[in-house]
């Protein structure tokens, strides 16, 4: 092209390149297509957990957390994929309570002597029914639902 633009006339009498034309259309296009790989929350199903088919065997209800031995007495272990920690505050007592620290949301990282603590402030919380110990936190960790069956411990 020797000399020429690819233009196009608007209405107001201004010409637009024809790379601002494609531009555009490109970024509508880009736009459109992430709004369709976006998430289908809507208002109504807005705060609620997705159905479990039982298709999911990965961190869903019933499936096996740990074996009873690998939860130590006065300690626990924390699993992150499902939200929840679960402890043995005596021997063959086994609780859970959501990882999530209620101070600022951090993942709860010890426990250890009956006491889970939160490595990003410091809170405690007592292993045996999820109440603060020593704050920041004021508010207890929120109890999950665990099953014991033989040796293996569920989320309920």
């Amino acid at each position: 092209m020797t000399g020429t633009q690819d233009t196009a006339p608007t209405a107001t009498g201004r010409t637009v390149a024809r790379r601002t034309v494609v531009a555009a259309a490109g970024a509508v296009g880009l736009g459109a297509a992430l709004v369709a790989c976006g998430s289908d929350d809507s208002a109504d199903s807005v705060g609620q957990a997705p159905a479990d088919d039982g298709a999911n065997s990965g961190g869903g209800q019933g499936a096996v957390l740990a074996k009873t031995a690998d939860i130590p007495e006065g300690g626990g272990k924390v699993f992150e994929a499902q939200g929840v920690v679960v402890t043995q505050p005596s021997a063959g007592q086994f609780k859970a309570f959501s990882s999530e620290c209620t101070h600022s949301g951090c993942a709860v990282g010890s426990i250890a002597n009956g006491t889970i603590t939160c490595p990003c402030h410091g809170s405690q919380f007592d292993a045996s029914d999820g109440s603060v110990k020593k704050g920041p936190a004021t508010k207890p960790l929120g109890a999950a639902s665990i099953t014991v069956e033989g040796d293996e411990i569920k989320l309920a």
